[in-house]
């Protein structure tokens, strides 16, 4: 995060400064909840996880075509055949806990039907990865407040500005918490329906 520079009596770029770095954090939760599977396929379960091929690690999508022909499967053919034990190796290593179904030309990931148990193991994944969304929020308020009260310190800002910004900061922080608290929300309610 870079120094941000104090225009007395202008909050605008400062709560946009703000708000760019708090949403760093929330797009990371909302590609974290996809992995989070609620039952359904997606193929979006499948983008974090990273092939090595070529000498190098792709995504998934980059070297394979990938679908979801029903509600319970998702289905992957390699564009190039000599890829497929690695994909099948990458799928096994992830934390999706699925078991690949190599035909030779297609991989095939069939979505067990959800347990009680492994419901309560995803919901504690969930509030795992809301509290670190929440921190991030936080980390960025921190950061901020400690150059909102260095720049009064230093006399670049006076105080009734500077008690101007830690409100506008404390009224970002909490848009971004609620921002965080609803994507939980949402998603605990998708693994209640399975």
């Amino acid at each position: 995060m870079e120094k941000f520079e104090f225009v007395e009596g202008q909050t605008g770029g400062f709560k946009e400064a703000i708000a760019v770095d708090m949403e760093k954090g929330i797009k990371h939760f909302e590609r974290e909840l996809v992995a989070i599977r609620t039952g359904r396929a997606s193929i979006a379960m499948l983008d974090e996880i990273r092939v090595e091929c070529y000498g190098q690690f792709m995504g998934l999508k980059e070297v394979a075509s990938l679908s979801a022909p029903d509600a319970r499967l998702l289905t992957i053919q390699p564009w190039d055949k000599a890829v497929i034990g690695p994909i099948e190796k990458a799928i096994q290593m992830s934390d999706l806990g699925l078991s690949p179904i190599n035909d030779g030309t297609v991989i095939r990931l069939q979505l067990p039907i959800m347990s009680a148990e492994r419901r309560e193991e995803l919901a504690k994944v969930l509030k795992k990865r809301a509290e670190e969304c929440r921190v991030s929020v936080r980390n960025v308020r921190r950061e901020f407040h400690n150059q909102v009260r260095d720049a009064q310190k230093d006399k670049e800002i006076s105080e009734d500005f500077a008690k101007r910004l830690e409100d506008e900061l404390q009224k970002v922080t909490d848009s971004f918490i609620e921002k965080a608290n609803s994507l939980q929300a949402k998603k605990e309610t998708d693994l209640k329906l399975i």
